[in-house]
């Protein structure tokens, strides 16, 4: 029995719909800090570093450190449950960022947003790749990833807003409240699929679970690690991210310092650039398959995030330079849309890359990498490099901070179409290994 006969293609699609939700929810809450960064920093005493640290550092490490064992259980207990759980942690310590009194507290709350959030993408990834097939699944992996640019359009829309008429701490408890009632939508109406659904046909049993037992992390940190392609797939989306992370916190600050722009109209300004940029992010997965399907080669998965990759470059360059904003927020727009397009073809291949139990792990390990490299350094290199280059340059020195990050998408690109070269192979040979279990 196929897929599609123990699930509609109906409450897949829903499935999917409530995951998305989820994921929103996710960048909100994670996403709300960068637009009241400022208002903090003049409330709390804070220096660019500390900033840098709080928007990245901070969160990563317990994100992506807990976010290993969290894929670990989900590999071998309900992902719906953990799902769950994971969303009110860290809906409720979003809302404790609200009640912190200095930068300890607030580092200590925005810690325990990272350890909620590290039980989001892996248990989500693992659950989509079960709903749907591998010629389907980049495209259904992008549209849970368009959590990104709406979940970062609402909360700089509601955060710009928030700053200005209820206060930041007022605004941390509107955007962690609702993550609660998305939670118990997850737990009361989301089932868990039986493991490989979307890879086998399972004559009789249907309700079978074809997974097998679960390898332990680190037999799956070698299995994947033996892949060329899933290295530089990891090391490809880590420095993108590195330079996608590092501009998403610190843009707000950038337009309010070099081109002296109210923050209500900083939030709605990087909401809209965060809003287009779901095209892209559906592009990229949507486009990988279309064209992997229509040309029988794969690389494309990886050639499609390389070729985006290069491309927006020069407008990054553009945005941070360019004295006038008629310039830079179409700049701003352009990268956007070119900035989510790795991430659909990036999820999809590990989870391609991986047999049927080490899904969550696999997605986890690649999460560790794009959140330790972008998330993890990429703020926090851009708010070090502020204060380094701020006696010389003094207002301009986000400014060329900024720069300076970007370049780590020339050595992304570079990674994206090494991976392609034997991204074929790898794939091939994990297939055979799931056809024979």
């Amino acid at each position: 029995m196929s897929v599609s006969q123990i699930y509609s293609s109906k409450y897949r699609n829903y499935a999917l719909g409530v995951l998305f939700l989820g994921y929103v929810v996710n960048f909100i809450d994670r996403s709300i800090l960068s637009i009241l960064l400022e208002p903090i920093k003049h409330d709390l005493a804070l220096n660019d570093t500390q900033l840098g640290l709080l928007g990245g550092l901070a969160f990563a490490i317990f994100y992506t450190t807990m976010g290993i064992p969290i894929a670990a259980l989900a590999d071998r207990w309900s992902r719906v449950k953990i799902l769950s759980i994971s969303i009110v942690i860290w809906s409720a310590m979003t809302a404790a960022c609200g009640m912190a009194s200095n930068f300890i507290m607030l580092l200590l709350a925005r810690i325990g947003v990272g350890v909620g959030e590290a039980g989001a993408s892996p248990p989500s990834h693992s659950l989509i790749s079960d709903y749907f097939p591998i010629e389907t699944r980049a495209t259904a992996l992008s549209i849970y990833a368009l959590g990104i640019p709406f979940g970062s359009m609402i909360g700089n829309f509601v955060g710009g807003w928030g700053a200005d008429e209820l206060g930041w701490r007022a605004t941390f408890f509107l955007v962690g409240v609702p993550g609660i009632f998305v939670a118990l939508l997850v737990w009361l109406t989301l089932r868990e699929p039986p493991r490989g659904m979307s890879e086998a046909r399972v004559e009789s049993e249907p309700e079978k679970d074809l997974g097998g037992d679960a390898p332990n992390v680190v037999e799956v940190l070698t299995f994947l690690w033996k892949r060329k392609s899933f290295r530089h797939i990891g090391w490809a989306a880590g420095l993108h991210a590195f330079v996608g992370y590092g501009a998403g916190t610190w843009n707000a600050p950038f337009l309010i310092r070099s081109h002296e722009m109210p923050i209500t109209e900083v939030g709605s300004w990087l909401a809209l650039i965060s809003g287009i940029g779901a095209i892209g992010v559906f592009s990229g997965g949507y486009l990988a398959d279309k064209i992997s399907d229509r040309t029988g080669d794969r690389r494309w998965y990886l050639w499609v995030p390389g070729f985006s990759t290069i491309l927006m470059v020069p407008f990054q360059f553009v945005a941070y330079l360019y004295g006038g904003l008629w310039a830079v927020i179409p700049a701003l727009f352009v990268v956007s849309i070119l900035g989510g397009m790795y991430l659909g073809p990036s999820f999809a291949m590990t989870q391609g890359l991986v047999t049927l139990r080490m899904r969550a792990v696999a997605s986890a390990i690649l999460l560790f990498m794009l959140n330790i490299i972008g998330m993890g350094l990429g703020p926090y290199f851009v708010g070090a490099g502020s204060d380094f280059l701020a006696p010389t340059y003094e207002i301009d020195s986000l400014r060329y901070a900024l720069c300076f990050a970007v370049l780590a998408n020339i050595w992304a690109t570079v990674h994206y179409f090494m991976g392609a070269r034997t991204l074929r192979e790898d794939l091939a040979e994990t297939e055979a290994l799931v056809h024979a279990a």
